[in-house]
């Protein structure tokens, strides 16, 4: 079983699969990947991700994907990792500058993931905006309204029903996949009517995920 899902979680992030709100990350992974072939740089330097910024830029302008309209006084909230805007009555703006990631194609990686086994919050790729020289990715997200706070102990027994243990705190892997998550705290996990919604994830792919599978 964990081989069929972890093929399946292949072929979303190789671009082969369908995955909600998919299209838009997947194309831009595609041409991430084919942009680090001709790299000079390499992965973990910081020369390497401003880089990767600069072909993902060229990249945004070719298919008009800078956002201008962003209405920065409906702030929420924001976290290490990005900046929360309320967008309408069912749905919310979030801003991240990949800096969790070594670079903006693991960050890409992630929204995947998350999409695909949190379909319900699935994020939806919609642009990008550059402040102060910092680029930002910006996903729309359905608001979730809160009924009651979040037993992690519950978030710890729906993970151990689907293959992931503790590495830390609220940090999981699951070592057949090949996949880490992080940062599940209360926070990033909300409750509604006792359903769990998981808001904010940080994936991470183990090298062991690749073994035996085609270079993308």
């Amino acid at each position: 079983m964990s081989n069929q899902l972890k093929s399946l979680i292949y072929d979303v992030i190789s671009g082969k699969g369908e995955v909600r709100n998919g299209e838009a990350i997947q194309a831009i992974t595609n041409y991430l990947r084919q942009s680090q072939e001709t790299s000079t740089e390499s992965k973990g330097t910081k020369y390497f991700k401003e880089q990767e910024k600069q072909r993902l830029i060229i990249y945004i302008t070719e298919q008009v994907l800078w956002l201008n309209d962003i209405d920065f006084t409906k702030y929420v909230s924001e976290g290490a990792e990005q900046r929360v805007y309320l967008r309408d009555s069912v749905s919310v703006l979030k801003l991240n500058d990949s800096i969790y990631y070594e670079s903006w194609l693991d960050y890409f990686y992630n929204l995947l993931l998350h999409n695909f086994f949190f379909e319900d919050t699935a994020y939806n790729l919609i642009g990008f905006t550059i402040e102060q020289e910092q680029l930002f990715a910006v996903v729309e997200q359905q608001f979730v309204e809160i009924t009651q706070t979040t037993d992690l102990n519950m978030v710890k027994e729906f993970l151990f029903a689907n293959g992931f243990q503790t590495i830390k705190n609220n940090d999981y892997v699951n070592n057949d996949l090949g996949i880490i998550i992080e940062d599940l705290h209360d926070e990033n996990v909300l409750t509604r009517e006792g359903l769990l919604y998981f808001i904010d994830t940080v994936f991470f792919i183990k090298d062991s995920f690749w073994k035996g599978k085609t270079n993308l």
